[in-house]
């Protein structure tokens, strides 16, 4: 039974995964418990000798384990299909030129500052560099236990309000970048590719990697002529290995596809890629006249803007989970 269990790895993998995750929910639900059965004696026997100073530590570790028991409920909702893969961000800048280039850079950086701070690995997969500042596109790949799951509901426009560090009168703009999550697909699920149907292109990487991938054709992009969907890496200094690269994310790309079309969502997907502004936004980032950072659709806020730019996102995460299963 064994040995038919490790025939497959990928599936192997990721039923080990899976389990692993459950086995830490249920150890924290056990672990939870046990705290409150103390916490509920310590207290009592605190009452009963009038002895304060125990029972304001009595009520602080009550709110340390609430704390703690919340983001156990939110794991609990990483219960979608394809909750447990690795994933794909993409971060495109919206119309206003090196504004909008830099605020996709901005971008950028939180998401990785993110997956830094939960121990996930991260590469940028693709990027175009703007004219003067920032990005004009970028692909990283973030890869951890339910990546995809945390996320997904990142997918949308994000809205910058700032004195523009680009504007020699100092006048306030406002910025838009785009992001789409989409889940990293692995080999137990079938996505068909007909060569016929790809457009092949080469040229010269744009972005870091040296002398290289400066001067040889190595970066790829593949067009899915049927879906005009269209993927690129230039990660690799190896052309081969970009397009194995791009294999793999058309694949991704393709199943996404599916499954927006089979939720009826795909109208939507493709209106907010087109429109990168004002109807689409999910989240305000307001850097003057005031400091605040806001959910469009829960309207859960943050008064730091700093503190989320530099990655501390998951509050907003928890939320849209919240949301998501509500």
């Amino acid at each position: 039974m064994e040995d038919k269990f490790w025939k497959n790895k990928i599936s192997a993998q990721k039923i080990i995964k899976e389990t692993n995750f459950f086995e830490g929910i249920y150890k924290s639900y056990l672990n939870s418990e046990n705290e409150i059965n103390n916490i509920e004696d310590l207290m009592k026997l605190a009452l009963n000798e009038k002895n304060l100073d125990v029972v304001h530590d009595c009520l602080k570790s009550s709110n340390l384990l609430l704390s703690e028991i919340k983001k156990t409920e939110i794991k609990c909702f990483l219960s979608g299909e394809n909750d447990v893969l690795d994933t794909y961000l993409e971060i495109h800048a919206g119309a206003g030129g090196t504004e909008s280039q830099d605020w996709a850079a901005m971008l950028r950086r939180m998401y990785l500052r993110w997956a830094d701070k939960n121990r996930f690995k991260s590469e940028i997969i693709s990027e175009h560099q703007g004219d003067e500042a920032g990005l004009k596109s970028s692909i990283i790949k973030i890869y951890g236990p339910y990546v995809y799951g945390w996320l997904k509901s990142e997918s949308g426009v994000h809205r910058l309000v700032r004195i523009s560090p680009f504007d020699s009168g100092a006048r306030r703009h406002t910025s838009f970048a785009s992001v789409w999550v989409y889940p990293v697909v692995d080999d137990s699920i079938s996505v068909e590719i007909i060569e016929k149907d790809l457009r092949i292109d080469t040229y010269r990487s744009s972005g870091a990697g040296g002398q290289h991938v400066n001067t040889t054709d190595s970066a790829v992009r593949i067009t899915h002529m049927p879906t005009n969907i269209v993927v690129q890496c230039q990660n690799e200094r190896s052309q081969h290995k970009n397009k194995e690269t791009c294999l793999n994310m058309l694949k991704a790309r393709l199943y996404e596809h599916e499954l927006q079309k089979k939720s009826n969502d795909q109208k939507d997907l493709e209106s907010n890629k087109a429109d990168i502004g004002w109807g689409h936004q999910i989240r305000s980032y307001v850097l003057q006249p005031y400091r605040l950072v806001k959910d469009l659709r829960n309207n859960y806020e943050n008064t730091n803007p700093d503190k989320v730019l530099d990655g501390d996102i998951n509050d907003f995460l928890e939320n849209s989970l919240f949301r998501l299963k509500s």
